[in-house]
């Protein structure tokens, strides 16, 4: 098992979930956290609370780093409308989670990667910006020399996920278009997700 897998593991362990919703639980051997105190049990505060939503939105994201995820909710803040819905509206917007949606990847771990190397194209232009924002009616789309990889076609003949509403997919070309920014009740969240927690946690 890799550094990064047991990484992964170990979050969803903390975390009390099987946050990406992969067919293989993590919690399924080992149903309490890592360390010598994981299967002691807690009270958990309001404040403990706040903070597990951030964690568990926070990990789903690729483990994002505390600055970009602040990063998010301020900007969140600025823009009209409920904050926690912008919130999420954002995150589905990043280049890498785009990706990910498009199912030409098997995590989100590799969906970041797979932008950072060079492999995806937004509108004909090639970005390796994971946290890129696309915008309603960009095109992305994997680069031709990417199109044979393994993990791509791996990828592809895993049926562990659905390409969600908001994202047409041509399978084919393998070209996606964003067609709107969802709305919380959009997104396919193998786990129940309280972004309305992670506002209250910011603006304590």
């Amino acid at each position: 098992m890799t550094k990064r897998v047991q990484a992964k593991t170990k979050i969803c362990r903390r975390l009390g979930v099987n946050l990406w919703g992969r067919a293989k639980d993590p919690l399924a051997k080992k149903n309490y956290g890592p360390g010598m105190h994981g299967q002691k049990r807690k009270k958990v505060s309001d404040y403990g609370n706040q903070l597990l939503a951030k964690q568990k939105l926070k990990g789903y994201y690729a483990n994002m780093t505390e600055k970009q995820f602040r990063r998010a909710y301020h900007l969140a803040t600025r823009l009209k409308g409920d904050t926690a819905e912008n919130l999420v509206g954002l995150l589905e917007r990043r280049l890498d989670v785009v990706v990910y949606r498009m199912n030409v990847v098997l995590t989100m771990q590799q969906a970041r990667q797979f932008v950072s190397h060079g492999h995806v194209k937004v509108n004909g232009k090639r970005v390796t910006i994971a946290s890129y924002l696309c915008r309603e009616g960009d095109i992305v789309e994997v680069a031709d020399r990417t199109k044979d990889k393994v993990m791509v076609i791996e990828a592809l003949q895993n049926r562990e996920r659905d390409v969600p509403e908001y994202i047409e997919m041509d399978e084919k070309a393998l070209k996606a278009k964003l067609i709107r920014t969802p709305k919380m009740s959009d997104v396919p969240y193998p786990v129940q997700m309280e972004p309305n927690l992670v506002i209250e946690y910011y603006s304590r």
